[in-house]
């Protein structure tokens, strides 16, 4: 049945990430785990318009990104049943299509509602039939959220099509490097700009709860956090730290960010409360700690620190106490990120006149590396744990571009901006 073909590929992709846990020093490759076969019809559209079409391509393009769906050529396709009526299963058991969705566009003035279903054609069963209505602007958000729900039905765990990615957008030579935040939905479509090029931002970071982002300013003349309501525009400096100010994220609830402070020759990580500006310092001392990241449970924060001769990564709870170093492989790690799951902490790393993205098990288990190139870093999660995005650059003076790669090391794709970007981070599924 297409219910146990599912398992047996989830088993097998689990198989494979156990696989790959051994041999830290070997990079992940080669071809990915078998894909299922879907079949996307274009939507019918009551306007006669393209909307219909432009969904379905979008859906599409999300469930095949990364190598867990395949799509069945639109040119086998014969059934011409509509999307009220049952389709005739042995034709796309024909052309191996496993899964099927139908739907229908209805316009009603400046409003859509989508009607669709997913048809598993194995067992000729609806697995799915939804509706989602919104502005005819929206047909693309409401695509990612069709694109969800599928995914979740079919492999079982949450998507992450509905989210969104904000980056540092550069343009300019190196003498005269403007640096741009940027935004714009997980595939790179609806791309905007939220500053203007006059100061240098870096290192942006979205709020899991608000629409909220934290981010580097150099405005002021040295490096500050700080806060931008994506709404309305509104920005305000964090806190009221002497000295500079880096390296800011969230906590999983939104109140609080933990960040670090370099002044008097040491660099130090504290938290923030946002509601009340209380500020309370996590560690101490002559060493460089920094690049910090809360658990999704928010209570522990890994990081980076040279505290023991070397660039390596440590946890320690969230009140700053059992600091515990989990990283032990060849050259410096840095810029750690948990996993949105919890079961790993991708990062960094730099040996042998290479740049990598890996990740580890909080126990320090498991270190495995993913990518690598002449630059490759600071990645991040997307919203279910499942891809990791990170910046990438082939040579030296070679423009950055932004990639994601699945967690197995397979399917790494590039993700279009207009100009060169580095530093992306992913938003929760809702943002």
């Amino acid at each position: 049945s297409a219910l146990l073909l599912v398992c047996v590929n989830i088993m097998i992709l689990s198989l494979l990430i156990a696989l790959f846990s051994y041999g830290e020093d070997a990079v992940v490759s080669s071809s990915g785990p078998t894909a299922q076969p879907i079949a996307i019809p274009d939507l019918s559209d009551s306007s006669g318009g393209a909307i219909g079409a432009q969904i379905a391509e979008t859906i599409a393009n999300d469930l095949t990104r990364f190598g867990l769906f395949f799509l069945v050529d639109k040119n086998a396709y014969v059934d011409k049943s509509t999307a009220d009526q049952r389709p005739i299963f042995s034709d796309w058991r024909a052309i191996n299509a496993t899964f099927l969705i139908k739907g229908k566009v209805i316009h009603n003035g400046d409003q859509i509602t989508v009607q669709y279903r997913l048809w598993d054609t194995l067992r000729e069963k609806q697995l799915l039939g939804l509706e989602h209505s919104g502005s005819i602007s929206a047909w693309r958000k409401i695509a990612h959220i069709m694109a969800d729900h599928i995914y979740q039905e079919v492999i079982g765990e949450a998507g992450y099509f509905n989210s969104r990615i904000v980056y540092i957008a550069e343009s300019g030579d190196e003498q005269n490097l403007q640096r741009r935040l940027a935004i714009m939905d997980q595939d790179g479509a609806n791309h905007a700009y939220l500053t203007d090029g006059s100061s240098l931002v870096l290192t942006p970071r979205f709020s899991p709860a608000l629409q909220e982002i934290t981010y580097i300013s150099y405005e002021s003349g040295i490096p500050k956090v700080y806060l931008l309501d994506i709404a309305t525009g509104r920005k305000e400096i964090l806190g009221s730290f002497e000295g500079m100010t880096f390296a800011p994220r969230f906590s999983p609830d939104g109140n609080e960010v933990v960040m670090s402070q370099s002044l008097e020759g040491e660099t130090n990580i504290f938290r923030v409360n946002l509601r009340s500006g209380q500020k309370i310092q996590l560690t101490s001392g002559p060493a460089i700690d920094t690049a910090p990241s809360y658990s999704p449970d928010g209570k522990n924060i890994v990081f980076e620190s040279d505290r023991q001769g070397s660039q390596q990564l440590y946890i320690m709870n969230v009140d700053g106490s059992n600091v515990r170093r989990i990283s032990h492989g060849e050259g410096r790690y840095a810029t750690p990120v948990w996993s949105p799951r919890g079961d790993l902490i991708a990062y960094t790393r730099m040996y042998g006149g290479l740049f990598y993205i890996g990740v580890i098990q909080p126990d320090g288990k498991g270190d495995r590396l993913l990518s690598k190139d002449y630059l490759v870093e600071g990645p991040t999660w997307s919203p279910n744990g499942r891809v990791i995005a990170f910046t990438r650059q082939s040579a030296n003076g070679a423009e950055k571009k932004l990639y994601a790669i699945d967690i197995t090391g397979f399917f790494e794709r590039e993700i279009k901006t207009p100009l060169a970007a580095s530093d992306p981070a992913w938003s929760s599924n809702n943002n």
